[in-house]
């Protein structure tokens, strides 16, 4: 199993740097967000053996069990829907929040870190594919909500994070990727500040998402093997 981790590791690391290059970008401008949702913490340690440090998971329960079972020194990115009743543990758990999507989840963060006298990295979730069963916040009002989140002090907003709408042909979501690029270029002129992250692409449209300028590749099941039920 180690093995094959292992092949599929340096297999993803090889194609990110090769799409990089393609577009004309430096190899060190795209990082793998190694997701690892439903993953047990020996596989986890295969990779950080490889000296990978940055990790995504999606279930707040989840990370607050795996994470501690972890060396310190990672940086784990919490990229799932997040509900205001798990802001408390989520800003103890995780480096980032990728998916703040709505304004009173901010003023929740907000409110958690202050007590805990924290800071937090986050991005704005924006739904480009304006799916109803996805989260995110409609393309139309992401400059509202980068506005409202930009008055909680204790939040840094780094960048936008998005989930298009699946396709089989991963051409079929250059669109969205451009879409979400352009939204976050609108914002930094718009704000007069710079906003360096993407987080778009996944296991099978990666390749595609950093030829539209992601910075953050999200990558699960390509790494680890599909996931049980």
């Amino acid at each position: 199993m180690s093995a094959l981790l292992e092949d599929n590791y340096h297999a993803i690391q090889k194609q990110i740097l090769l799409s990089a290059e393609q577009a004309g970008r430096k190899p060190d401008a795209v990082r793998l967000v190694a997701v690892s949702k439903k993953m047990d913490s020996e596989k986890i340690r295969v990779i950080w053996r490889l000296g990978h440090r940055l990790f995504g998971e999606n279930r707040v329960q989840e990370a607050k069990v795996k994470i501690p079972e972890m060396p310190v020194g990672g940086e784990w990115h919490f990229i799932g829907g997040l509900q205001t009743n798990k802001a408390k543990d989520a800003v103890e758990c995780f480096d980032v929040i990728e998916s703040v999507d709505r304004v009173d989840l901010a003023q929740e963060l907000e409110k958690r870190l202050a007590v805990a006298g924290k800071k937090l990295r986050v991005m704005l979730e924006i739904n480009v594919g304006g799916e109803a069963a996805k989260h995110g916040c409609p393309p139309e009002k992401a400059e509202e909500l980068f506005q409202a989140v930009g008055k909680c002090t204790r939040l840094e907003v780094i960048g936008l994070m998005a989930i298009p709408p699946f396709r089989e042909d991963p051409e079929l979501a250059r669109p969205f990727f451009a879409k979400l690029r352009e939204i976050r270029d609108r914002l930094q002129d718009s704000a007069g500040v710079a906003l360096p992250e993407l987080s778009m692409g996944m296991s099978h449209d990666f390749p595609v998402a950093i030829e539209e300028g992601a910075t953050l590749v999200r990558i699960g099941t390509a790494l680890f093997g599909p996931r049980s039920s």
